[in-house]
C-alpha cells in the first residue's frame, strides 16, 4: 500500500501505482478443507501442474494471505516441493507476496485470467446497461466491485458525463478499509475472516478522515451490517463521497457491490443516501443477470454480449 498521503480529487479511484494492474477475488467463501482423496491422488498425479492448481485453490478460497507452512498443512506437500511450486506460481505471475509479508495472495495474471473468464462467460452488456442507466439517474460516476484482499478491484465502471480529473478503468485497486464498497465487503465476511483480515491488512491513512484504528473500523463495519450499505465520507480521497449497496443473488450469494461516488461539493452524503433505493433495485437486476446467465447455460444458451 502506498505511504501516508492526502489526496484532493474528485472521484474514487485508484492509488498512484496500481493503474490498472488486477487482482481479482469473488467474495470469499469460508475456508475449504484441503484437497482429498481421489482428486487430491488426481491431482497429485499431474505432478508440478496438479501440485500447482492444490495451491492455486488454497490461495483462491483464502480470506486472508496463505503461508507456506499453511499450504503445505493443507496439500500435503513437503516443504521443497511447496517451496518450489510457490516460487514457479509467483514467478509466473500467479501468485506474488501480500504487502503485509504474512503470506501469498493472488496474482495479476491469476486475477487476469479470472477476470477475463468472468467476462466472458457473463452478459456483460446487461451489466454494463445497469451501471449505465445508474449513472444517468444520477448524474455521478457508478463502480461495480469486489473484495480482492486488503482492496477492491473496480470490475466495471461508468463516469459521470462530467469527468473532474481522474479516470480508472475496470481492474484498478483501492484499498478495502476506507472505501464504500471496502467496507461493505469488508462486512459480507465472517467473524474468523473479518478479525484475520483486520490483523493483517494496512490500515494506511488518506485523508484526515480515514479510520485507521482496528476498533474503530470493526464498529464501522457492524453498523454497515445492520443496514447493508456502506459509505465512504471523504475517507479515501478529500473532497469524494461514495455509497455502495451490495449485489445479491436469490441463492444470498454475493457477486461484490455497486456503488455511486460523486465531489462533496456536488452531492453531500445525506444526498447519496438518498439515491439508495434505486441502487438496491439495480443491484438486483444486476445480480439476476448471473443467475440468467447460469440458466442460459444449462439450456445450451450462448449469450452474445
Amino acid at each position: 500500500m502506498a505511504p501516508k498521503t492526502t489526496r484532493s480529487a474528485i472521484e474514487e479511484g485508484s492509488p498512484s501505482g496500481h493503474g490498472t494492474v488486477t487482482r481479482l477475488e469473488t467474495p470469499k467463501r469460508p475456508e475449504t478443507p484441503p484437497p482429498s482423496g481421489d482428486r487430491q491422488d488426481r491431482l497429485a498425479e499431474l505432478g508440478v501442474t496438479g501440485k500447482a492448481f492444490m495451491v492455486l485453490e488454497i490461495v483462491a478460497d483464502s480470506a486472508a494471505p496463505t503461508s507456506i507452512p499453511e499450504i503445505i498443512r493443507r496439500t500435503g506437500l513437503t516443504k521443497p516441493t511447496a517451496h518450489r511450486v510457490v516460487n514457479l506460481l509467483a514467478e509466473m505471475g500467479f501468485l506474488e507476496r501480500d504487502q503485509s509479508e504474512a503470506g501469498f495472495v493472488e496474482g495479476p495474471s491469476l486475477v487476469s485470467l479470472a477476470h477475463r473468464t468472468l467476462v466472458a462467460s457473463a452478459p456483460r452488456s446487461m451489466r454494463r446497461a445497469i451501471l449505465q442507466e445508474i449513472a444517468s439517474q444520477t448524474g455521478e460516476t457508478c463502480n461495480y466491485g469486489v473484495l480482492s484482499g486488503a482492496e477492491v478491484t473496480y470490475l466495471d465502471r461508468i463516469e459521470a458525463k462530467w469527468p473532474l480529473g481522474l479516470r480508472f478503468e475496470a481492474g484498478s485497486r483501492v484499498p478495502a478499509h476506507c472505501t464504500a464498497i471496502g467496507k461493505l465487503m469488508l462486512s459480507k465476511l465472517s467473524e474468523h475472516e473479518l478479525e484475520t483480515m483486520l490483523n493483517v491488512m494496512p490500515l494506511s491513512s488518506y485523508t484526515a478522515q480515514t479510520l485507521t484504528d482496528k476498533e474503530a473500523l470493526r464498529q464501522a463495519i457492524a453498523r454497515i451490517r445492520q443496514d447493508d450499505i456502506g459509505t465512504d465520507n471523504q475517507e479515501f480521497m478529500h473532497g469524494v463521497v461514495c455509497v455502495a449497496v451490495p449485489i445479491v443473488g436469490p441463492d444470498g450469494r454475493c457477486y461484490g457491490g455497486l456503488a455511486v461516488s460523486a465531489p462533496e461539493a456536488r452531492v453531500t452524503l445525506n444526498e447519496m443516501l438518498g439515491m439508495v433505493p434505486r441502487m438496491r433495485d439495480a443491484a438486483r437486476r444486476f445480480a439476476d443477470t448471473y443467475s440468467r446467465n447460469a440458466d442460459d447455460r444449462t439450456l445450451g444458451v450462448i449469450d452474445d454480449a
